[in-house]
Order: C-alpha cells, then structure tokens, then sequence
C-alpha cells in the first residue's frame, strides 16, 4: 500500500473555494464567469484556479473570501497559504503590537514567516484586517459592512 501524494498548494486551494463558491450560488452556465466578475480575476485565473493548477495572486485573497463567505483566516489556512499557528500566534500574542512600532515585516519575522508568496499574504490580510477595523459600527465608521455581512 502506497500513500497518496500530498495535494499541491494549488490544489488544497481550489478544494477550499470551489465548494465554498458552489455554496455561495455560483454553479450552472456561467458560474465561472459571475466568479470572475465579482471576484476581478480573468477567465485563465479562475480556470487555473478551479483546475488546482494555480493559485490568484493575493490581491485577490480577501474578495475570493468575501464572495465564497469564507472567513479570510480560514481561506487561507485550509488553502495551504499560511500556517494556523502562524494565524494563531498574530491574533493572539502579537495582537497588542499591532498598533504599536512593530511593523507587519517584523511580524511575519518574528513568526517565521520566509516564503516570499506567505509574506505576501501575511501583508495583505493584516491590511484587510485594518480595512474591517476601520469599517467596525461599533467604532461609528460602518461603510456597509454590516449590510454586507448579512
């Protein structure tokens, strides 16, 4: 008996959002391409994407969460993009830090992170974290998020 050959990092991705972007309606004649347009990725991204040969540039990591109803921080931890203690250790014991003078590139050291695409991705979702903080009702700032959340 043989193991089976550990999925790729494309493919754990696209075995998170293709269920999540079925559950969330995108299914039938032109799923893929409503996906793209909300999603503002182009029909080769999405087409890689759902055959788990590539995974989108980060930038499009938060709306690919927004679309699915996937929590960005589950996304990218069952996606294979970012360790859950790597999640774990910022939201936990560096979460008083983040507003202080530690900068999200001496975060991602002190977390380990190296690889140049989990950088990437450790950088863009501490800036969408900022972005949801920002749109937080309970500090009078909503820009629709609420509605949005619903």
């Amino acid at each position: 008996m043989t193991d089976a050959p550990h999925p790729t990092r494309a493919q754990r991705f696209r075995d998170i959002v293709v269920p999540a972007a079925e559950r969330a309606g995108y299914t039938g004649h032109g799923a893929k391409a409503r996906f793209c347009r909300d999603t503002g990725m182009t029909d080769s991204t999405v087409t890689r994407l759902w055959q788990g040969k590539a995974v989108p540039e980060s930038r499009f990591f938060s709306r690919i969460a927004e679309v699915t109803g996937l929590y960005l921080g589950t996304l990218l931890v069952e996606g294979g993009l970012l360790s859950q203690e790597a999640l774990q250790s910022l939201s936990e014991s560096d979460r008083s830090q983040v507003g202080s003078a530690l900068t999200p590139q001496e975060a991602a050291d002190r977390l380990g992170i190296t690889d140049d695409v989990g950088r990437e991705v450790f950088f863009r979702t501490i800036d969408r974290l900022k972005r949801l903080e920002d749109d937080d009702p309970e500090h009078g700032t909503d820009h629709g998020g609420t509605a949005a959340q619903m």
